[in-house]
């Protein structure tokens, strides 16, 4: 299991053990595509294969944060997210995988045809299924559910400072795979930005091993929730808390990253696409051989796709960050015959 992290900061290593969840490093590949507009080459970081069992971009943060809950002698962990999320799935399917019972307090979504296939797994692993937000009152619920439960809380998508280390790792992975030759120098980075912990951390990663690449963040999440400012906050927090763990690593190293925010993809809400982000989802699958989806990553193709159309692309290389899991799930989406774990009113999304 490589470790860039470790190599490039030995007392970062030292210091942040992980729980070993990632078959690290991820594959980059460059492939030939055709466009309207002419052939391109396009890069891809598969992070959709991090874990044999669901792969994406949360097994990066997982790791590090699952190894402090350890260190903290918990038995159970507890996340939040919507009824299809990717993270508080990911948090279920590791979480049983080293031994630790999980709780998902899980909200409302819009509808979309990977929801039941998400219920349904976790209704195969036993997760503790809380149905929250809403009206519901959150301060008796945490009691109930996280009072005196050895539990471990894991923040919205995993982003918090050691989360995003995760990703501090990532960008320096990269580093070292164009320094092997893997793939050249992108001149950018296309990325889904939800929670901002994964952007957070490659900007970090990518500023610390002294990388040209611009970060193209492609919001995916309402703004109250996922804003430049909030960011800023997460990547000083971060890269402040690596320097007290090792001086080395320089506190400064956020105003060295290269963010491009990017507003123009997310088509009017979290889980809501038009028709150049389905047209983005077949692109990846038909030519680079992904399987994306709307929400997050089809957003991110949709800007890359748009970007090196332009009049003024110079022949760079733009690479696409895949962070969603390319790991089919055991389980159909049909409606259960019995709802066990399944709160009654996730029922609407079998319909």
């Amino acid at each position: 299991m490589a470790d860039a992290l470790a190599n490039a900061y030995p007392r970062l290593g030292e210091h942040l053990q992980k729980a070993r969840l990632a078959e690290l490093p991820t594959p980059v590949l460059l492939k030939d595509v055709t466009t309207p507009t002419g052939n391109r080459r396009v890069a891809v970081k598969r992070d959709d294969v991090t874990n044999p069992l669901y792969g994406g971009n949360k097994v990066r943060k997982l790791e590090y944060i699952f190894q402090r809950a350890l260190d903290r002698k918990a038995t159970r962990v507890a996340t939040f997210g919507a009824a299809g999320s990717n993270h508080a799935l990911a948090t279920t399917i590791l979480a049983n995988e080293i031994g630790l019972d999980c709780t998902c307090f899980l909200a409302h979504q819009k509808r979309t045809p990977k929801v039941p296939y998400t219920l349904n797994m976790h209704r195969r692993l036993g997760t503790e299924i809380v149905r929250y937000g809403g009206s519901i009152e959150t301060l008796p619920l945490f009691r109930k559910y996280l009072q005196h439960r050895n539990a471990w809380v894991v923040p919205l998508g995993g982003s918090c400072w050691l989360g995003a280390t995760g990703f501090v790792n990532a960008g320096l992975e990269l580093a070292e795979q164009i320094a092997k030759g893997d793939i050249p120098c992108p001149a950018r980075i296309y990325i889904a930005n939800g929670t901002m912990g994964s952007v957070a951390g490659l900007l970090l990663g990518l500023a610390a091993a002294e990388l040209p690449t611009e970060v193209h963040a492609v919001r995916v999440a309402d703004n109250r929730f996922t804003n430049p400012a909030i960011l800023d906050r997460l990547m000083r927090k971060t890269a402040l808390l690596l320097n007290r763990l090792d001086p080395s690593f320089d506190a400064g190293t956020a105003d060295r990253a290269r963010l491009v925010w990017r507003d123009d993809f997310f088509a009017g809400g979290y889980a809501v696409f038009d028709d150049s982000i389905v047209d983005a989802v077949s692109f990846a699958s038909d030519q680079l051989g992904l399987s994306l989806e709307t929400t997050y990553t089809g957003k991110a193709m949709a800007a890359l796709l748009h970007d090196v159309q332009q009049p003024d692309y110079q022949g760079e290389t733009f690479l696409f960050w895949n962070t969603h899991s390319s790991i089919k799930l055991p389980v159909s989406g049909d409606r259960p015959a019995s709802l066990d774990n399944i709160p009654e009113d996730f029922l609407r999304y079998y319909e």
